[in-house]
Parts: C-alpha cells; structure tokens; sequence
C-alpha cells in the first residue's frame, strides 16, 4: 500500500511541475554560483538558462507552486507543521526585510514559495541592481534581470536607478549597452575594477541615461574620454543644447586619460561637483586648466600621484575660489610653498587637504595655509620633511577645529609641536605620529587634553 502511493504521489508531483512550466508569470532571474544546484524538475534536469560549468551564470526558473492538496499526497507527507514565525509577518515587514539583501540572494528569496516570489519581486526592491564576483557572467544576468523588470513596461524598466557591478570583471560593452537601453531613468553606476569596459560603452550610457549624476569607473584603463558624441576628439558645440548631468566622477586608475581627454570631459560635464583623478599619471598643469574652465562648481578634487601636477596646477585648481572643500594632492612632488599660498589665498572655505609626499612644503607654506584656511578639519602633511614644530604651531593657533591630522615620516617633528597641538585643538580625533621621534610624555599629553583623539604610533612603550 505504502508503494503505490509513493509511486502515485511521484508521479502528481511531476505532473505538477511540469505544468508549472506552461505558466505564463515571468520567471526570475537567479544570480547562483556554480556549486548550487539549480531549481530541479521532476527529472532532476535543470531549468537554467546555460549549462556553463566553472562559472556563475544567470538561471530562469518558473515562480515556486502553491501547496498541493491531493488526497494521496496528504496520505504520504508528513503531519504539518506549525507555520514557521517568519510567516507570521505581514507583506510590508517581509519587503523591509528583503529590501537589506543583495540582488542574487533576494533572487533566491523569489524561489521558496509563492508568496515570497511576489514579494522579491516588488518594485520597491528594484531600485538598485547589486552584483559582485570575478566569475559571475555579469551580461547575461543583467539581460536577465532587466527583461523580468521590464515586464509592466515592455522594454523599459522605469524602477531603475542604481547599478553597482564593481569588480565584475568579466563585464563588457554589452552588459553596459543592456543597461543603457533599458534604464532611462539610471542616476548611479558604478563599474570600478572592470576593465574590459571602453568608451564605446560609457557613450552609450551617457547618451541615453539623461538622468545619471554618479558615475565610478576606476580601474577601468580602456575608458579615456566621457562625451555625448562617439569621436573623443569632437568637443561639444552649445549648438548642441546638451549635456550630460554626471555630477559625481570617480576615474581613478584611469592611467590612460590625458589631458585631451580631461578637456572634452570638462566640456561635456560642466555640472561636476565631485572628481576623483588619482594615478591618472598622464595629465599635466594643462589638463587642470581646461577643467576649471568648464567646471566652475567643483567642490572636491582629487589628483593624488598625478606626477607632472606643479604649482601652476595649482594656481589653476585655485580660481575655484571658495567652492573647492576637498582638495588632494598627495605625492605630486613638484608642488611646492608656492601652490600652497595660491590655494590657501583663494580657497578660505577649504576643510581637507592631503598634502602627504608633497616634499617641497615648508614651515611658510603651512603657515600661510593656517592663516588664510582657518576652517580646515582634515591635514595631512606626512612625509614632509621641511615641516617642523613651528609650522605645527602656527597651525594650532589658528585652525581651532582641526579633527584629523597626519604627520607620519615628518623627521622634524617633536614633542613639543605634537603637546602645542594638543593644547589647542581639543577636537582632535585623529593623530598619525607614526615614525616620528615623539616622546612617551608627549603621547600621554595628547591624551589627556583630547580624549577622543585616537593615536596612530610606532612607539612600543605607548599604549
């Protein structure tokens, strides 16, 4: 009796999931690493969308049944259990929930019971596409994705706005142009680390993303320009009447962009408010120039290890005046006193210079920075040999609300410099003293009068 009822209820479970096949409900894309198996039919084949082995890929599967309610089915399972807590909760606690997990786990979520399939799939849970791995097939799983998110509006999926695929590196143009075409309404995308990603593809989603105003593609050395036409060397002509409206640009390790290249950026994004330049070894003083030009709103900048940026650089970087808040220029060692005055006289609203490798600064180049940009809460001067105690101390005296300070490899440094500083700047938050000759006493002194100062040393009788 026993077997043919496990035989007969064998063969309604199969009839069940093959019909579940002929449903006409979208299935959902699932972002599953080789060494999951798949959604099994009543076979043991899987439903997914590729047998590639070694590698994830994107799987479709067909939206999980309601509970069978066959006699004969009833007869072999076992007593039901009391419903699990998490059932207990209702729709809008179970979307809060959902809404704190990745994009391949909330796929996996769709798979365990209708109603949690429905509950994946609210749109309020799509407003950001978050991938990451080496191995993943990124451009089939957007495909994917944006096809199941384009059910309600054929081709187009308006929830959108955000896309994070950083370190995918197996992303290309294609993935890219997917998202162009499907998303008007992306305003961020971050694609650092994939470096198969070229100019091809930015223009694409530069061109047909109107709305994007974040945009990360460091680590991606084939991009060199970022325009509304696909010739880089085509500038933008105000006979065009448009622009693109990235505000936020991030190209660091973009070690092929020259200064050509910042000039039609500059020209095509004229709304930058943010921009992130470090160890884009090729630019020059010229290239700043352009860029201040167009982009007269800039408030952070960022060209660290640029090696051929010099104090004319900076007298560029300069002119924007009061706008500019952020401003790093760590180990561009052509810069000297005379690109610290120029920033220091026009830039009195500057709160955080990194200034670390700069071995031209003097004492007069952060006193003149001290007396012109009182408001500075973030300073770093590491491996500035010239710097000694009396720099420290006009900057004490005058920058009051100083939070965090590096002086790590300054050799001229003390402990009285290090005490002056502690005397005066009770908010100090942050003190970086390593491989400095600086006293136990002097440490202690810095404790006492900032005691939320943490203490970064290489002295082993401290702590």
């Amino acid at each position: 009796m026993n077997c043919s009822v496990t035989g007969t209820s064998s063969q309604v479970l199969l009839d069940s999931d093959l019909s579940m096949r002929t449903l006409s409900t979208p299935s959902p894309a699932l972002i599953c690493p080789p060494n999951l198996p798949g959604f099994q039919n009543g076979r043991g084949s899987s439903t997914s969308s590729s047998s590639i082995t070694g590698e994830t890929v994107a799987m479709v599967h067909s939206p999980p049944p309601t509970r069978l309610t066959h006699p004969l089915i009833r007869l072999a399972s076992r007593p039901q259990k009391e419903q699990a807590s998490i059932d207990r909760l209702p729709d809008h606690s179970m979307v809060q929930i959902f809404s704190f997990l990745p994009t391949n786990q909330l796929c996996r979520c769709a798979r365990v019971c209708r109603r949690w399939y429905n509950l994946a799939w609210d749109p309020r849970l799509w407003r950001t596409i978050r991938l990451t791995g080496e191995t993943i097939n990124v451009d089939r799983a957007l495909k994917v994705l944006t096809r199941r998110l384009c059910q309600d509006t054929p081709n187009v999926c308006l929830m959108l706005e955000t896309v994070t695929v950083s370190g995918c590196r197996r992303l290309t143009d294609r993935g890219l142009y997917t998202i162009a075409q499907c998303c008007p309404e992306l305003r961020r995308l971050e694609v650092s680390g994939c470096y198969n990603i070229s100019n091809e593809a930015v223009f694409d989603v530069v061109s047909l993303c109107p709305n994007l105003e974040h945009l990360d593609v460091s680590g991606c050395s084939k991009v060199t320009c970022i325009s509304l036409t696909r010739e880089a060397s085509i500038k933008l002509s105000p006979l065009h009447g448009k622009q693109i409206s990235i505000r936020y640009l991030d190209m660091t390790d973009c070690f092929v962009l020259e200064d050509e290249g910042l000039h039609t950026i500059a020209a095509h994004c004229t709304q930058l408010t943010h921009l992130y330049l470090r160890r884009c070894v090729r630019l020059t003083d010229e290239g700043l120039r352009y860029l201040v030009i167009y982009c007269a709103s800039i408030k952070e900048l960022s060209v660290s290890d640029c090696r051929f940026v010099s104090d004319f650089g900076l007298r560029e970087i300069a002119k924007l005046e009061s706008r500019l808040r952020y401003l790093s220029i760590a180990h561009c060692g052509r810069v000297t006193d005379v690109g610290i005055r120029y920033v220091a006289k026009y830039c009195s609203k500057l709160r955080y210079l990194n200034a670390r490798g700069c071995e031209g600064i003097t004492d007069h180049g952060v006193e003149y920075l001290a007396k012109n940009c009182t408001k500075l809460k973030s300073l770093d001067i590491g491996k500035c040999p010239l710097v000694s105690d009396t720099g420290l101390e006009c900057l004490a005296l005058n920058c009051f609300n100083l939070k965090r300070l590096s002086l790590k490899s300054c050799e001229s440094i003390t402990g009285q410099g290090l005490q002056i500083v502690a005397a005066n700047c009770f908010d100090l938050q942050t003190l970086n003293v390593q491989d400095c000759e600086v006293s136990v006493e002097a440490l202690r002194f810095v404790k006492r009068h900032c005691k939320r100062c943490v203490i970064e040393h290489t002295n082993p009788a401290f702590f």
